[in-house]
């Protein structure tokens, strides 16, 4: 029996739940963004500070049991929400804790009145490149010199109408192919 990539889990797909970013979980946010960051990597402040920013801003946090695994953000203007930023705990990256934070993040998008999601990618990161069009993210448009301390160019991609039902259809057909269920808690319905 080989052992679980997360230390002390077992083997088979443990449940991952998705939950809103607290203060309380920015020790191993912070853990994970200095685990993840090749560029310019996000302050407690500065996390401390969007979290206060409830009206615009939806952050959330990937956990098996209590441990963080991985976080995301956006950040919602009119009707279009832009993904500031999503990392995953390298160790943990198999279990498509990206793809089920997504899942969370347009879903509450939508709910809150989004009708498109926007984002940057760097160039040169591929995985997150395929995730995102798996998630009908398109390229728009390249911002030059993006991640300016590590000279990297950004892509800039667009989901549109994540609003429509084809699109709720979309995420669903995402969710049955993950290896085991996503807990959703802590969201008001």
């Amino acid at each position: 029996m080989s052992a679980h990539p997360v230390e002390g889990l077992p083997d088979e797909s443990p449940a991952v739940a998705v939950v809103p970013m607290r203060r309380r979980h920015l020790r191993a946010v912070l853990r994970i963004e200095g685990r993840t960051r090749r560029s310019r990597p996000w302050s407690l402040s500065l996390f401390m500070g969007e979290l206060a920013l409830r009206q615009s801003r939806l952050y959330v946090v990937a956990k098996i049991g209590n441990l963080v695994i991985g976080y995301g953000g956006v950040m919602l203007n009119g009707d279009e929400a832009h993904v500031t930023n999503i990392a995953v705990d390298p160790v943990s990256q198999a279990m498509r804790v990206g793809t089920r934070m997504m899942v969370v993040l347009l879903r509450e998008s939508v709910r809150r009145g989004m009708r498109s999601m926007t984002l940057e990618v760097s160039v040169a990161n591929e995985p997150a490149q395929a995730m995102y069009r798996r998630f009908g993210f398109a390229p728009e448009g390249i911002r030059r010199n993006y991640y300016a301390d590590i000279g990297e160019d950004a892509l800039i991609m667009t989901a549109r109408a994540i609003d429509a039902d084809e699109y709720g259809d979309r995420l669903a057909r995402i969710e049955q192919l993950l290896p085991s269920p996503t807990v959703v808690e802590g969201f008001a319905r």
